[in-house]
């Protein structure tokens, strides 16, 4: 188990939106619009909050949308759907052809994913039934018909998550959050992957690891589904902060504001309706720690 000292003073948790998702997911940063995006998956929506007004736009999909990825090209999204990956048109609410991900297994979903400093979209599966069936994949560019993919040499999971990369992009972590296990594994930039290594094995009292992010100085915030927190771990996998969250599932985290050094929470409503709060995107006080800019998906 990996233990903080103690949970840092003046880390109360602020309500940003009391949206009252009923899987909140996928928080991500636009350092350019200065915007949140996330998803809440059960409710096939996506959504997005402006720093400048505080309004927040909606859009609703046909399938349920896993995670997603900013893009290079203004006013585009690669979208992680249950069935496939496909691009976004913003601006017309519009989705491009779809690209199957495991067509031949109707028991698997996209789940968690990030965009590697490459431009790639590298994310895992989900399965609802608790079978470690589901594989992790990489999209890369190609044009905006013609997607392509690969399944990387990665143990299928249950529930793909925790996908995220260490400032130089040179280490990948990831987990299947049942396992209570975070893996780092080396990451070229010329795809391949090295031997993986257990960077973190949390306790079954700190809940599992759900979505994460990666601060400036290689620090791995993890979401603790079930025990209501934020646990950061440094480059040694040691724990040195652990926020509390008036919510019991936090889902992902993600730095924002104009110096990246807010931390942003999505949580979950499902399974604990009564918990006032659940389902609300959160913001914390990171503790002097800041973000980086995302990476994102290159179309060529």
């Amino acid at each position: 188990m990996n233990t903080a000292s103690s949970t840092p003073a003046g880390a109360a948790a602020r309500v940003l939106i009391n949206s009252r998702d009923r899987l909140g997911e996928c928080a991500l940063w636009c350092d350019r619009d200065q915007a949140l995006y996330w998803t809440d998956i059960d409710s096939a929506q996506l959504s997005r909050w402006h720093a400048s007004d505080g309004t927040v736009t909606h859009w609703q999909l046909d399938e349920p949308l896993g995670s997603f990825a900013l893009s290079e090209t203004p006013g585009w999204l690669l979208l992680g759907l249950a069935s496939g990956a496909a691009l976004f048109d913003l601006s017309t609410g519009r989705t491009g052809p779809l690209l199957p991900v495991e067509a031949d297994e109707p028991r698997t979903r996209i789940n968690d994913g990030r965009c590697d400093p490459q431009g790639r979209f590298v994310f895992g599966m989900f399965n609802p039934h608790g079978l470690a069936i589901g594989g992790y994949y990489r999209v890369d560019g190609g044009s905006r018909e013609a997607l392509r993919i690969e399944r990387l040499p990665l143990p299928d999971a249950v529930v793909g998550n925790s996908l995220s990369f260490s400032p130089d992009g040179r280490t990948l972590y990831y987990t299947d959050s049942p396992q209570r296990r975070i893996w780092a594994l080396d990451y070229h930039p010329d795809g391949r992957l090295g031997e993986r290594r257990v960077h973190v094995q949390l306790a079954e009292t700190d809940g599992e690891p759900d979505g994460a992010a990666i601060d400036s100085e290689g620090g791995l915030w993890s979401s603790l589904w079930g025990a209501g927190a934020v646990a950061r771990f440094d480059t040694q996998g040691r724990e040195t902060h652990r926020l509390p969250l008036p919510a019991s599932q936090p889902t992902c985290p993600v730095f924002g504001g104009q110096a990246l050094d807010r931390l942003f929470v999505t949580t979950a409503r499902k399974f604990c309706e009564h918990e006032p709060l659940a389902g609300a995107v959160f913001e914390l006080d990171p503790q002097g720690h800041r973000g980086l800019p995302p990476h994102r998906f290159e179309l060529s």
